[in-house]
């Protein structure tokens, strides 16, 4: 980079932050072009804050997808909360996204008060997501609903699924970053370990495959991530439950589901390292793991809360 590139250089933290099921992790995906972060159509699957960046001769973004705000009902949900106030208060940016296919609700209501007392609206960029499942009468008029929240924020509409919308955003947000330095190497994504992107998207997978409340019960340790001399990349790992009778949903009849788990998780995390995956999965019981603070720092919840 040369002295004139690195004067008009830009760099910021954007935190990507809206209530669960908006398309946060899909969006932050798409934004760097493979998966890191764990997709499901459930809420909530995003637990921890985790970095995707973005950076060319002009820019470096470094997102930030953050936990969907809700209720705390135990350890766990402190620190998943903790976690997205944290990325709000620390951004240059937030992109405040939302579900255009929906008119906003309490939830979007309080988190927007979070983030008016986290930053000055001029640091805010209103992203209207999934456009694709409204027809134009229907977004319109959500969208000045939406734009009540946030009157004077810039506006943007995506739709994370098909990519519309998509460029003109990255457009938008590198105009409104500030300049700054390159604050990590250009060949970096994310300052999550690989080993740790493993285990989200194992618990991304079960997110998907398994019924009702059964999936929030889970957590996933990644015990061993080592490539082998054939080039092959090996995984154990240990999906925890708090019951026996959930163990033996995730295994299922004949080991039908834990096949089935590994199979989706395998394809996410080929598609993110770009090698051949030998997953290795394990199911536990660990009663009450979600109050248990050492468990919860055991498999990468530290926080204050805790």
């Amino acid at each position: 980079m040369t002295d004139q590139q690195h004067s008009s250089y830009k760099s910021g933290f954007i935190a990507i932050a809206g209530k669960p099921n908006v398309g946060k992790s899909t969006l932050t995906n798409v934004l760097l072009g493979q998966p890191i972060a764990g997709v499901s159509a459930k809420p909530q699957t995003t637990r921890k804050r985790q970095l995707a960046i973005r950076t060319t001769d002009e820019y470096q973004m470094i997102f930030v997808d953050t936990p969907g705000l809700h209720h705390p009902k135990d350890k766990l949900s402190q620190f998943i909360n903790s976690e997205a106030i944290f990325a709000l208060r620390d951004a240059d940016l937030i992109l405040f996204l939302v579900d255009g296919s929906q008119k906003p609700n309490e939830e979007d209501r309080k988190l927007a008060e979070l983030v008016h007392e986290a930053k000055k609206e001029d640091s805010v960029l209103l992203v209207i997501n999934k456009i694709d499942l409204v027809d134009g009468r229907t977004l319109s008029a959500h969208r000045e609903l939406y734009q009540a929240l946030f009157p004077k924020a810039p506006l943007a509409q995506i739709s994370a699924q098909t990519g519309k919308g998509i460029l003109e955003l990255i457009n938008t947000l590198s105009e409104l970053l500030p300049e700054g330095p390159q604050y990590f190497p250009e060949e970096q994504i994310t300052q999550t370990y690989e080993r740790d992107i493993a285990a989200e998207l194992i618990r991304a997978a079960c997110m998907d495959l398994l019924e009702e409340e059964l999936p929030y019960s889970i957590a996933v340790r990644t015990d061993e991530y080592s490539e082998r001399e054939n080039g092959v990349v090996y995984i154990k790992a240990t999906i925890f439950v708090e019951r026996d009778a959930q163990k033996a949903i995730v295994i299922g009849r004949n080991g039908e589901m834990i096949k089935r788990i590994g199979t989706l998780a395998r394809a996410e995390i080929e598609a993110m390292n770009g090698k051949k995956v030998f997953l290795d999965l394990y199911v536990k019981t660990r009663k009450n793991w979600k109050n248990d603070p050492a468990f919860l720092r055991e498999v990468g919840f530290a926080a204050k809360s805790i």
